[in-house]
Order: structure tokens, then sequence, then C-alpha cells
């Protein structure tokens, strides 16, 4: 039997190396013959994955990582029927069952059957529904016909593999917070953050045709990869108020489209800087949007953060100026992304050299050995998204 290595939540601050067991094609007790064994090819680092990390869920240590999931099929069980062994697949975060009314709905964030404390299911995450993460060297993937997204062409996926590993969530997550915005040809776009999900969102406003993406942060590296690939940019160090910095962009200080790519871990700038302040983002949004316009949130927002420094932050409970949004008659579009209702255009978008969304987010390729490094490196702040290559198959 081979042998199984994968990434694991240790404590706060700190994840490890350690061997797992190898995958079997079950479910519990019973077995899983609509799952697939993969040889993970790619498994990406997330901002998600350092939310635990940090301590700000409720996480238990020994957890292994790992919801963005890039492989080769090994074994297959068998109920699968169009997914064969050998093919390069991709696997949206969101484990979902096809079947739920959620599912034959396009809501494959929020199965109803994969999770047994809630909607929404995902590998290696919190409250998920105890899947195994896929920072490792082998994972199953149950429902392998419904989940996976095949490439159609190996060779030609495996060269562009560090744009295509993307898309199994931070791609659509970026895409879907542009969607639920209303991102068009000639919008106004802000995004709050620069990390690799405002990255990513970024480049996705780009390939629906903005006419001007800003993006926002206190990360002075992650500001200049931004304007590497023709974003405006705000600085929120330099004391100018979000909204004078947006009129010295576009001539007035509100957007069309706001999204939100921070999140609950979200400090204060200017006379607040340093301060967490878990609902700055979403009352930022508010008062830059303009009237009708629509907010997209895929940063993640949690029901439980151990780690706030507010009581009723510690219960997901935030203060937010909703009065603000309602009299403005805005949209919000809140949670996890259906990965699958995108990961197939975006593909094409790759494979047809319409997007270099690897160079977005500044891909850089480590081993499984290193990746508890990327994580300490992803954590101090780098303009990098890491990709785990455990099998060393990435040229």
């Amino acid at each position: 039997m081979c042998k199984n290595h994968g990434i694991a939540y240790k404590g706060t601050g700190e994840v490890e190396l350690k061997e797992i067991d190898y995958p079997k094609l079950a479910l519990g007790d019973r077995k899983c013959e609509h799952g697939v064994i993969l040889k993970i090819v790619a498994s990406n680092i997330c901002g998600s994955d350092q939310h635990m990390v940090r301590g700000r869920t409720t996480a238990e240590k020994g957890l292994v990582l790992g919801h963005e999931i890039t492989g080769e099929v090994i074994e297959c069980g068998s109920d699968v029927e169009y997914i064969k062994i050998g093919d390069l697949v991709s696997v949206p975060f969101n484990v979902a069952c096809g079947r739920c009314v959620n599912c034959k709905n396009g809501l494959t964030n929020i199965c109803l059957n994969v999770n047994g404390d809630r909607p929404g299911g995902a590998y290696g995450y919190v409250d998920m529904g105890g899947w195994i993460g896929g920072q490792a060297e082998y994972v199953m993937i149950p429902y392998a016909d419904f989940n996976l997204l095949k490439f159609p062409d190996k060779d030609q996926a495996m060269e562009k593999i560090l744009d295509l590993t993307m898309l199994t969530d931070i791609f659509p997550t970026g895409f879907h917070g542009a969607v639920m915005a209303g991102v068009t040809a000639g919008s106004v776009v802000y995004i709050a953050g620069a990390g690799p999900v405002g990255l990513a969102c970024a480049s996705s406003c780009q390939l629906l045709g903005a006419a001007i993406v800003i993006v926002g942060d206190m990360n002075q590296a992650r500001l200049a990869h931004a304007r590497s690939f023709g974003c405006e940019t705000i600085d929120l160090t330099n004391g100018i108020p979000v909204e004078e910095q947006i009129a010295m962009i576009v001539g007035i200080p509100e957007v069309d489209c706001f999204v939100d790519c921070v999140g609950f871990e979200a400090t204060g700038h200017g006379a607040n800087a340093g301060k967490e302040m878990p609902a700055i983002v979403l009352n930022q949004a508010m008062a830059i949007t303009k009237a009708g316009g629509a907010i997209g949130i895929p940063g993640l927002y949690v029901t439980e953060d151990p780690g706030a420094t507010e009581e009723s932050a510690k219960q997901g409970s935030l203060k937010i100026r909703f009065g603000l949004g309602w009299a403005k008659s805005h949209s919000f579009h809140t949670g996890q992304t259906p990965v699958m209702k995108y990961h197939r255009q975006l593909m094409n978008a790759i494979l047809h050299d319409k997007v270099n969304i690897a160079k977005a987010v500044n891909a850089e390729v480590i081993s499984l050995k290193d990746a508890p490094r990327g994580y300490e490196e992803f954590d101090s702040g780098v303009a990098k998204k890491f990709v785990i290559d455990p099998h060393g198959m990435i040229v």
C-alpha cells in the first residue's frame, strides 16, 4: 500500500507535514463506489486556510488542510461512468452530491447532503463535513462524475497547470464576486483587498470588460503587483479617506460595483490603524457604492471567531450600518462560491489564452515539505499564491 503524507493544523500559527492514511473509496463504514482516488498534481494554500491556522476558527488540531485540489485519477469506484483512470481533473472546493434540490439548482455551495451540521461541504475545512483535505499526496473525491472537471487535453493542461489549478477556488471565487457585484463592460469597480482572491477578482473584472478596476489594501507589495497588470490602487495607509482617493481616480467619490475580498479579519486604517474592525469593509462598501449598486462578498465571514477582540464578533455578530445600504437600495450577495457554475467557462478562457490568472495572483510552486514555510510567508503578507506540488510534476 502506498504511503500518504499531508499538511495538518497543529495549533495556532503552526502546521506540520505528517504521515496520514492512504485514502479509501469509503464513506465511514460503507463503500463509496461513486468516488475516485486522485494523485495530487497541485494543491494551493488559501487565505481561508490561514484563518484556521491563525486560530480564528474552531478548527481542531490534526485537521488535514487543503481545498484547492487538482489531480490525476488513479482509481475509480464501480459506479463512476464518465471519469476514467488517467484523467487530469479540477476539483471544486465544494463537496456536492448532485442529487439534492440545491445542487440541481446550481447551488453546489450549499449542498444538503454532504454535511451533517449545515448546508455545504468542503475539503479540509472546519465545520464543512469532515472531508479530508488535499494538501497531501493522495485524496478521495466523492460523487466524481458530478464534481470533477476533466481537462480535455492532458498535455495541454499540464502546460497551463499553474493557471488551471486556480479553477478549484480562487479564480471562480474572484469571478463570482465580480459577477454578483454586477461587473460588466464599462463598469467602475472597487475591490477591497489585494490578496490572492482580490487579485483574482481584479483579473476577473478585466475579463468581464470593466473600464476601471481599483484595488485597495495596506500591503505595498500586493498593491504594486495589482498595478503590474493594469489595476488602479488605493493605499489605505496614507491617511486619505477612501472616498477622496476614489474621486482622484474617477472624478466622483463612488463606484458602480464593490467586491469585498477581505472578510472578517479586517483591520482599520487612518485613525483606526491596526485595530480589528471586522465590519469596516462592509460599511465602506455601502458608503462608496452608488445608489442601486451591488456588493459582492466572497470574503469569508464566520459564525464563530474565537480570536475576535469583541464578544459580539466572537459569535459572528458585526456592527454594520445596514440602514445606509437599505436607503441606497444596495444588493448584497454573500456565501461560498458555487464553483461549478463558472469553472468550465473559466477553463476555456485559460486554454484559449484569454486570461493569465497565475500571473495575476503571482503563483509560486513549492514542495509538500516546504508547505509550512509557504504558510509562514503567506501569513507575513507576501504578494504570492503558493501552489504545492507533492510529486514534482510541475515543470
